[in-house]
């Protein structure tokens, strides 16, 4: 018995595996980041294994918890609202703690946001940098600069309502004509990729309000 991480849809219910519906029916409990979020996708594959928060709020205090429980003989899964638990998302504290005391862990292959961004832009995917969400306020400029000077493309998950501030301060500290491909709502109906430049980018999205979750690809910074 163990940790088993699975991924779950970032939007397209299709793309959750029969695998990853099987360790979830046998588990003794499913961990999940908003229990209403994935109370629907259980419901949608006729899942009703007991389910508990385990979301940024309450990690560090149910750890100790999820551990007992563990060492007990439970077999627990773990899942977050969208995509792969541990990556922008609750899980590292677990598995850090479950792998200190000797309990297995396995992470299912599955979805996540940043690879079909990435693979789609346009961009070199050989070698990236996965930043994820950048720090809200400190640190936030230090990162920046740092990122300005990254040879490799660079991966940023934002929200709607940040996305403007972001591409702002993206052409403060990058070029203005770096090259990016931002992706909203990957998987999902109305998903769609915008290419261009940062101030291009700017420019659209100041005419086209950001609506949804955003994936930014940004060019490496030139040898030139």
């Amino acid at each position: 018995m163990g940790l088993s991480l699975v991924p779950t849809p970032i939007g397209n219910l299709g793309d959750f595996t029969h695998r990853a519906a099987t360790v979830l029916e046998n588990a003794d409990l499913i961990l999940a980041e908003d229990t209403r979020t994935s109370g629907r996708l259980l419901q949608h594959y006729k899942i009703d294994t007991p389910l508990q928060s385990f979301h940024m709020h309450n990690e560090h205090q149910r750890v100790a918890w999820v551990i007992d429980l563990l060492k007990q003989g439970q077999q627990i899964a773990l899942i977050s609202d969208a995509g792969t638990p541990g990556i922008s998302d609750p899980g590292f504290l677990l598995v850090r703690a479950a792998i200190a005391e000797g309990i297995e862990v396995e992470c299912l292959p599955g979805a996540t946001a940043l690879i079909p961004a990435l693979v789609q832009s346009g961009l070199p995917s050989d070698r990236f940098h996965f930043e994820g969400f950048l720090p809200p306020k400190k640190g936030r400029q230090s990162r920046l600069e740092y990122l300005a000077q990254n040879p490799h493309t660079t991966i940023l998950y934002e929200s709607p309502h940040k996305l403007l501030k972001t591409l702002e301060q993206l052409k403060e500290h990058f070029e203005h004509d770096r090259v990016v491909s931002i992706s909203r709502e990957l998987t999902k109906l109305y998903e769609t990729t915008f290419r261009g430049t940062l101030s291009e980018a700017q420019q659209f999205f100041e005419t086209n309000p950001p609506k949804g979750e955003f994936v930014l690809c940004i060019a490496g910074k030139s040898k030139k």
